[in-house]
Formats: C-alpha cells, structure tokens, sequence
C-alpha cells in the first residue's frame, strides 16, 4: 500500500522541517515545493507559517500561489493551514495596516489583546501548551480533524495575533488566554485551520495530523 502524500507549500515563511517530521511520523511521503502547477495537481495540501502577515501574503503572490490556494479551497481539495497559515485563510489582517488574506474562510485577523478579561495585562505572544475546548456551538468534534482528540487536550501556540469575527458554524475548538475564547480551529469544508502547531504538539498533534491524512 502506497503511503499518503502530503504537498507543503515552501514560500520562504514556515516551520517546514517540523511539519515535514510531523507528517513523516505518521508514515507520509512529503512533498515541499512551491511549483504552482505541483501544488495544484497535489491530493492534499499543508499551508505552514509564522512570522508577519503582510510578508506572507507578499511571498505567495511573489511566487504566483494566491489563487491556486484559493482554487485548492474552491476544488474542495483537503487543506490544512498552521498558525500563520491558519490566519492566512481569513479575508484581512490588521498586522502592521490592514492587508487582504486569501479569503478562503470569513473572518479577520487582530493582536491579542495586553489586557485580560479582569484588566491585568498579559504576555504577548500566547507562547505554550494550553488546552483546547470545543466552541460553543459544539457538543463534539465528530466528522473534523480533531475527533480522535478529547476536550481539554494541550497544543503547543506561539503567537501574537489571533482570528475575529469566524463564524460559528466554521468555529471548531477555542482555547482560553487571559479568559478570552480565542479560536484554535477553524473548519470550512475540507479547509482546516490550526492556530497552534500540531506537529509541535506530541502525540495530541499527531492524531490531528494522521486525520488529516485520511480525509
């Protein structure tokens, strides 16, 4: 039997190594490559990144890959987007001026606020392992990347900004930061999003990974 492929996007903005290793753990063949046409033709693909919004999206369109993600997001093709990758799916970012996302799932990226619920200030970025609860409008995760996950699991999250304005029905899991729900898990068809780093996050990443590649 054929091991699953997996296409990760390399446009000079991510944690490929980490993400390679992760998929490779779960017995995947990783292809890294930012030749549109490969990306386009690939059975599922991985959207990395960290770093800042704007130099981001400037990257992708430099390397003429915006619209074949979003065609990928059209196609209904299985794609999962990690931290910065995550917030890439959304329409704009107000990191550093507003700048248009890929607009592959509605939303809007915004800094994580300094001050908490109760008006003391907090560490920004939200850097460690913290624990995701379904969103609200959710009893379980069933039919998502997260269903072999229980609530309460713990992923690891570096960032500074966070997603605004999902809707509920693509709001899968939240995580808790300074008694803010943030979303950690954003869902639209077979578009995923993870705000933390599953290939970082132990065994509780790898489950999600090795979802991913049954979809």
């Amino acid at each position: 039997m054929n091991p699953p492929i997996v296409t990760v996007i390399d446009y000079g903005v991510g944690n490929l190594l980490s993400v390679q290793r992760g998929f490779e753990k779960c017995g995947a063949k990783v292809i890294l490559t930012s030749n549109p046409d490969l990306i386009a033709a690939a059975e599922r693909v991985v959207l990395p990144g960290v770093g800042a919004f704007p130099k981001a999206m400037a990257a992708l369109e430099q390397l003429n890959l915006i619209s074949v993600i979003k065609e990928i997001g059209q196609l209904n093709k299985p794609l999962l987007a990690i931290c910065l990758g995550m917030q890439l799916l959304l329409d704009e970012s107000t990191e550093f001026g507003v700048t248009a996302g890929l607009g592959l799932i509605s939303g809007r990226v915004t800094k994580i606020p300094i001050d908490t619920a109760n008006k003391n200030q907090q560490k920004i970025p939200h850097i460690g392992w913290n624990s995701l609860n379904p969103s609200h409008k959710l009893r379980n995760w069933d039919h998502t990347l997260l269903q072999d996950n229980a609530a309460d699991d713990a992923v690891y999250f570096v960032h500074s900004f966070m997603a605004e304005q999902i809707n509920q029905n693509n709001r899968i899991a939240d995580v808790i930061y300074g008694g803010q729900n943030i979303p950690a898990v954003i869902s639209k068809n077979q578009i995923t999003g993870c705000q933390f780093h599953p290939e970082k996050s132990g065994k509780v990443g790898l489950k999600i990974l090795n979802r991913f590649l049954l979809q």
